[in-house]
């Protein structure tokens, strides 16, 4: 593992926090907001990591699957509340709520989804 900046990566990043806020404020059904947003927010992860970090695909992804993993598991145990910050948009924004296995399922398929366009991607330069 490198640190070593890679301006492809935060572009893609920022795309993806754009869409994401797009989404947020937008669109208000069933099926994006809540399931597409879910499968984004990892690739957005994934994309600012190895904006400033540059090592193996698997590796870098499946430490995002872990944090986001981790990140629902405080919102099952109710961190937010616990820490007394359920008052803080910020805080309720950033850890959440509401634990679903819906969200675990849509971050390994946002990782993997990942794994796959890296693995083709770089099937292409070589």
């Amino acid at each position: 593992m490198k640190f070593r900046f890679s301006l492809p990566y935060l572009l893609l990043a920022i795309l993806i926090f754009v869409i994401e806020v797009l989404i947020a404020l937008y669109v208000h059904d069933d099926l994006i907001r809540p399931y597409f947003g879910d499968v984004l927010v990892v690739v957005l992860i994934y994309c600012f990591v190895r904006s400033f970090i540059q090592a193996p695909v698997v590796p870098v992804a499946l430490g995002v699957l872990a944090f986001s993993y981790l990140v629902e598991m405080l919102q099952y145990f109710k961190v937010v509340k616990l820490l007394g910050l359920q008052h803080s948009r910020a805080a309720n924004i950033i850890i959440g709520n509401y634990f679903t296995w819906a969200d675990i399922i849509c971050y390994t398929i946002g990782i993997a989804c990942t794994i796959l366009a890296e693995k083709a991607l770089k099937r292409n330069y070589n």
